[in-house]
């Protein structure tokens, strides 16, 4: 199965200036782990997770003046919609990370999650039992 099979490609996306309260909002909302963060005068993508806003929290910030562009991975692992989900699943593996940004040239095609590989394995599994 291909990455594009799995991945979600309703992706919430948010700018560079959004507090970690209002990202955090938004992926509540969404039922998402992640957003997007595109900025307009960088080069690339990069993403926010959860995980992100609970470091900041942690550490004590104020999600209220803390900004997501602050807070984020711009050194991320792109996935392309044609990888197998084996690939997606091998490179969070080695990054130790739990979310894809999956890129289609030079444009978000859609994140794909652990939640999204687990998703197609069950449902794989369950195929195979049939």
């Amino acid at each position: 199965m291909q990455v594009r099979e799995a991945m979600s490609s309703q992706v919430l996306v948010v700018g560079p200036e959004h507090t970690l309260r209002q990202a955090a909002r938004m992926m509540s909302a969404r039922g998402v782990g992640s957003a997007v963060v595109i900025d307009p005068d960088s080069e690339g993508v990069g993403i926010m997770t959860e995980r992100d806003v609970l470091k900041a929290i942690g550490a004590g910030l104020d999600c209220d003046v803390e900004r997501t562009g602050a807070h984020l991975t711009w050194d991320v692992v792109y996935a392309g919609p044609d990888w197998t989900v084996a690939e997606a699943a091998a490179a969070m593996a080695r990054g130790g990370f739990r979310h894809l940004v999956v890129l289609d040239g030079r444009e978000v095609a859609g994140v794909i999650s652990v939640r999204d590989i687990m998703r197609v394995w069950a449902e794989d599994q369950a195929i195979a039992t049939t």
